[in-house]
């Protein structure tokens, strides 16, 4: 008897990629082992075993797409080999009575032989080739015996992949053999006072690993685990600052009478219930960017051979919050007014502030904006978020002498950065981009056109 064991309720996730296969073919699993590991653009998660058993079939690969409902792999339960065996192994007693008035019938090639066939002789190694010793069974873990596949929990799964370390070469010290995430920090512990070890980079150059410090030697030191959403985001963002080639544009814009003129619909906004802040405008001026200049909406694809060119603009912000930076998807920007994105605004940045954001809130986003102005500073390089190809970056405006051909003036200046992949824009387009934005932002009435 075989199960198909299928893709379980992963939230509002669809579409999400597999990024590790676990299993194989013959392998004997536990339950609540993993099987894969999905991959979205905000988080991973491991899928389980349902039952022990053994895997009959994969029906997955890596680089593969699924959702909810999707087969991942055929598998006979435990229980179902043992009463198979249970029943191949007893005899009718027709059978036995055969046996005994016919015992000169001799089993044919295809009936498996009662008794084992002796152990073969192992060959002899090739020349060159060490003589490798065989690891006793008994002292397996017995998830290790058929598919050299480390017993552990998701979550110290996850961790082993945040520092690097290949989980399957650590021996575990939890029953049966167990990983656990003691085991992966002196495994680390370990490597680093061996020696400096490099780690592999992305295009298979050799990154060396940051020396460990004992910073309690220097004075009273305290350990403050990062939070979920700091670990899930940093991951990604480190991610995408080693697999993306950086240029980061700077200019800057004049928007005094932009802001005269927010101010001057502020009260009407107020009558709706709606803050409205600069960052509507801002968005709106985006949204036309993207559509005057397409490349800055797309994605690459996977092979780095073609470009997905989006019909859509949505455009993510970044919020702070207390657990961490936040990214919710403001989605179609292009077609709405600047107080129903301004509504929409305060909608997502409240929900993200208190934790109530859901998954589907922070997908499907094309373009970012990471705005600092509220707190300080004059420029700063955003890191693009991957799959974009394109972030924007908002300083602190300040009140600057401006000549106008006749004499000084102040004017309210804006500074911006446009941080971008340079395999897909160049810098001549990243200057246009800033340029026709800078523009936008300076005669609001642009925005009509």
């Amino acid at each position: 008897m075989t199960i198909d064991v299928t893709v379980p309720d992963i939230g509002d996730f669809s579409d999400v990629e597999i990024i590790e296969v676990l299993v194989a073919e013959g392998d004997e699993v536990e339950e609540e082992a993993s099987l894969i590991t999905l991959e979205s653009d905000k988080a991973t998660m491991e899928i389980p075993s349902p039952v022990h058993g053994r895997v009959v079939s994969l029906r997955v690969a890596v680089g593969d797409r699924v959702g909810e409902g999707d087969m991942i792999l055929t598998m006979e339960p435990a229980d179902a080999a043992a009463t198979t065996a249970d029943t191949t192994a007893e005899m009718s007693e027709g059978d036995r009575a055969l046996e005994e008035t016919e015992p000169f019938i001799t089993p044919s090639p295809v009936t498996a032989p009662a008794v084992a066939p002796p152990p073969e002789t192992p060959a002899a190694p090739l020349p060159g080739e060490s003589e490798r010793k065989p690891v006793p069974i008994e002292a397996a873990a017995p998830d290790r015996i058929t598919s050299g596949i480390a017993h552990a929990s998701p979550s110290v799964r996850r961790f082993a992949r945040e520092l690097g370390v290949d989980i399957s070469s650590i021996e575990g010290s939890g029953p049966k053999g167990r990983v656990t995430r003691e085991d992966v920090q002196d495994h680390v512990k370990r490597s680093l006072a061996s020696g400096p070890a490099a780690a592999q980079g992305p295009s298979g150059f050799q990154l060396p690993e940051a020396p460990q410090v004992d910073f309690s030697r220097f004075g009273e030191t305290e350990i403050v685990e990062l939070g979920r959403i700091k670990k899930i985001s940093g991951a990604h963002l480190h991610r995408a600052w080693l697999n993306i080639p950086h240029i980061t544009q700077f200019d800057e814009a004049d928007i005094t009478e932009l802001e005269e003129f927010r101010k001057e619909s502020k009260q009407r906004a107020e009558g709706a219930g709606i803050k409205l802040t600069f960052m509507p405008f801002l968005m709106k001026a985006c949204a036309n960017a993207l559509k005057a200049m397409p490349e800055f909406n797309s994605s690459l694809t996977p092979d780095g051979e073609s470009l997905v060119m989006k019909k859509y603009v949505h455009i993510g912000v970044a919020v702070d919050t207390d657990n961490g930076l936040m990214v919710p998807v403001v989605r179609d920007v292009d077609r709405k007014s600047i107080f129903q994105i301004a509504a929409e605004l305060m909608e997502i940045s409240g929900n993200a502030r208190v934790g109530k954001l859901s998954p589907s809130d922070m997908q499907g986003g094309c373009f970012s904006i990471s705005s600092l102005g509220g707190i300080g500073g004059t420029q700063f390089t955003p890191i693009v978020n991957s799959p974009e190809v394109a972030i924007l970056g908002v300083s602190r405006s300040q009140m600057k002498p401006v000549w106008n051909g006749k004499e000084f003036e102040p004017r309210l200046i804006m500074p911006f950065s446009l941080s971008y992949d340079h395999r897909v824009i160049d810098g001549a387009q990243g200057v246009r981009f800033t340029s026709y934005l800078g523009g936008l932002l300076s005669d609001i009435r642009t925005l009509l056109l």
